[in-house]
Formats: structure tokens, sequence, C-alpha cells
């Protein structure tokens, strides 16, 4: 089974992906093929996506019983311990930049000291 997510690519694209899969959403394509035709389906997605950004999952021989694939998104698989997650890029750029509250709050100080 392959399922292929796009988004902001060519109708040209579009086009090619459903003479082998059915287009169940506006950009969302399901169906079944052969390890070579989905390799070459890839190909295709990468060659004319364009600026546009792409995502297929597919059947595979491992523990979750299936595999990523990523084209110009922010998205990306990681492997942690045999485990395939996607990693989404934080939008205040991590947990680095952050640094921990000094002192007390103004609600901590009116509950401890108004005894």
């Amino acid at each position: 089974m392959i399922v292929v997510v796009l988004t902001v690519v060519p109708e040209r694209l579009r086009g090619d992906l459903t003479r082998w899969l059915l287009e169940i959403s506006p950009g969302v394509y399901v169906g079944v093929a052969s390890a070579r035709v989905r390799e070459r389906l890839w190909a295709r997605i990468v060659e004319l996506s364009a600026t546009g950004r792409a995502i297929m999952v597919y059947s595979a021989r491992n523990e979750q019983r299936l595999q990523f694939k990523v084209a110009r998104h922010h998205w990306e698989p990681v492997d942690l311990d045999g485990v395939t997650l996607m990693r989404r890029p934080s939008d205040d750029g991590g947990a680095a930049g952050r640094t921990a509250p000094s002192g007390w709050s103004a609600a901590a100080k009116r509950r401890r000291f108004a005894r």
C-alpha cells in the first residue's frame, strides 16, 4: 500500500499520479504498486514537485510495517531504536534557546508572604 501527500505541486504531477494511484482528497493519493513502480513514482515526484512538498508512506518489512520518504518538507523521519517517528521542528527554536524564569512570581510571593 502506498499513500502520497502532496502540497503546492504542479497539476502535471497530480495527473501523472492518477495513472497509478487514486486521489481520495485533494493532494492525497492511495494505491497498491510494486517496489519498482513505487521507486519510479517517487523519482517522478521529486523531479516534478518544483517547490512543493511531498511525503510518501508505504508498506515495508519492519516492526511498524511502514516506511517514510520526504521531499522538501519541514517534517523529517527519524529512527529511534528501530521505530521511525516524524520529527517536527519547534516554532521557538527548541529548548536550548529558552531560559528558566528566575526568582518568584508575583502570585507565589503573595501566597507565600501574605501571612
